[in-house]
């Protein structure tokens, strides 16, 4: 309403004030019907809403590449929704700002209408003009940015172009323009992996000053080692001064110094960094999986968080539409109902006696493969039965899949296709999940937990698989701090008692209203007093 001059932006603001106050989401606030209305009808409404405006929740703006259902190529996507609605209920407002891709699914989005106002954004020396589109999805403000003289989001993918860099700083320094334009005043502007890092020091540089002086920064990473560095004077093109930039402490690459990372930038611009894991400490990253960013998150370590992931309401067992048979933590039936439709499935031998080990990854490092080869020599002789899914139909694990026919084992089966289903099936049917160190986008130990299976990482040390360090003060209690041979013994030997200790921790709640949305909150509430 700002960009179409139907509201000034001193009164916007109070306005938008009076639903962050209210602790309510819009679209609770206002009907379907009154959001299809015009500007001067939908202003009447909010104007009238505005009186009894009380409580205090932030306002948080998604600067982001991927949300679903809209566009979903990794974890990012359901993070975004999930924490988003998260927060609403919570009594925040969201907003999420997106590059408009030819791919998007644009129908997903509810009132959607195109803003009739001037957009322009700076780009390689000259003002570029944008459309600018607005619609609700789950309650949650969606924009969408549409360059009209540039094909960066024309195209059939959302990354893997030789110009990516390009196109994500474009749409990163034209989501800051449209905020100041549009007269927004977010408390935190919430930017996401290497592709929307530049946020940070074009906030900081440029846009401070244009009204956003009580605005903060804050930074998720879900995997670190996507990063994507470039020759320093590509900065240029957004307005940012390479030469300023291009040094140790701020955006020169740690291994390849004559490149700039942006993710070393979004690292050290931004108020807080929030590094998206449900395998890895604090610790353990600093030390060991920062993926050449080691040195930098060291040096800014107090301000970063590691928090689990959330999990959606469709991996619940209890009403999991793809289980022949859904159960609870209180009757446990159809667990046993779908470890015999998983046999049947992939030809297994059938019998819900024996111990089934799942393993869904999209790929996996030599270590683990070394390791998995270990497990399948040591427990065949056993009759322990192992389902593994390669959730990726574009390539294969020759190594594995070699393994497996070298070994011709009637127990186990590898399956290579995108098969959400089937994963579901696995998780439901499974007693033990092996679960991968670089799990961004699977979220298996939190899937293995809510479907009674046990989570055991992979890993090669002495030739021991142990659960992984986050989940222990979640699962010690009730299953200890356990190798597979040690799980599998037990299962065997107490069945009883494996089942009551995965119960207990079946009923926990995994969801983003959990530890994830909680952890967000605190760090917002920490940038905010910056």
């Amino acid at each position: 309403m700002v960009m179409t001059n139907v509201v000034n932006v001193d009164e916007a603001s109070i306005l938008r004030k009076s639903v962050m106050d209210s602790r309510a989401i819009i679209a609770d606030i206002l009907s379907n019907d009154v959001l299809e209305k015009g500007d001067s009808e939908l202003l009447a409404e909010l104007r009238n809403f505005a009186n009894g405006s009380r409580r205090i929740g932030y306002h948080i703006v998604h600067i982001c590449t991927e949300m679903e259902p809209l566009v979903s190529i990794g974890s990012l996507a359901s993070y975004i929704t999930g924490l988003s609605r998260a927060l609403q209920r919570k009594g925040h407002v969201v907003e999420v700002i997106l590059p408009k891709y030819s791919c998007l699914k644009v129908d997903e989005v509810q009132c959607l209408q195109e803003i009739k106002a001037e957009s322009y954004s700076y780009f390689n020396g000259q003002l570029y003009g944008n459309k600018i589109w607005t619609g609700v999805i789950y309650g949650i403000g969606v924009t969408l940015i549409e360059p009209l003289y540039l094909s960066f989001f024309t195209r059939d993918s959302v990354y893997g172009y030789s110009d990516d860099f390009e196109r994500f700083i474009y749409f990163s320094r034209a989501s800051l323009d449209y905020l100041v334009k549009s007269g927004k005043k977010p408390d935190v502007i919430h930017v996401h992996n290497w592709e929307t890092s530049v946020v940070g020091p074009l906030f900081w540089d440029i846009f401070v000053k244009q009204g956003l002086e009580r605005t903060r920064i804050l930074l998720t990473c879900h995997d670190l080692k996507s990063q994507n560095p470039a020759q320093p004077d590509k900065l240029a093109l957004c307005g940012l001064d390479p030469a300023r930039l291009h040094r140790p402490d701020r955006l020169q690459d740690n291994l390849k110094s004559p490149l700039i990372n942006l993710l070393k930038g979004g690292v050290v611009y931004s108020n807080k960094v929030i590094i998206m894991s449900s395998l890895h400490s604090k610790g353990r990253i600093l030390c060991n999986f920062g993926h050449g960013l080691e040195t930098t998150l060291e040096l800014h370590k107090e301000k970063l968080l590691v928090a689990p992931p959330g999990l959606s309401s469709k991996w619940d067992p209890c009403k999991d539409i793809f289980l022949p048979k859904t159960y609870s933590a209180g009757n446990m039936e159809g667990k046993i109902f779908c470890k015999f439709a998983l046999q049947e499935r992939l030809s297994l031998p059938v019998d819900v006696s024996a111990v089934l080990v799942g393993c869904i990854f999209e790929e996996l490092s030599d270590t683990d493969r070394s390791t998995i080869k270990r497990i399948v020599w040591s427990t065949g002789k056993k009759g322990i039965q192992f389902v593994f899914l390669r959730m990726d139909k574009q390539r294969h694990d020759r190594v594995l899949e070699s393994f497996l026919e070298e070994i011709k084992d009637e127990n186990v089966r590898f399956i290579s296709r995108d098969d959400e289903a089937l994963s579901h099936l696995i998780l439901a049917g499974s007693d033990i999940m092996l679960c991968p160190l670089h799990d961004a986008m699977h979220q298996v130990p939190l899937k293995a937990l809510k479907y009674g299976a046990a989570p055991i990482t992979i890993i090669s040390d002495e030739d021991r698989l142990r659960h992984h360090a986050d989940h222990e003060q979640l699962i010690t209690s009730t299953l200890g701090d356990m190798s597979i041979s040690q799980a599998i013994d037990e299962l065997i030997s107490n069945p009883s008692k494996w089942k009551r200790r995965l119960s207990e921790v079946m009923e926990k709640d995994f969801s983003w209203d959990w530890d994830c949305s909680d952890l967000h909150i605190s760090a917002y509430a920490a940038v905010r007093t910056m």
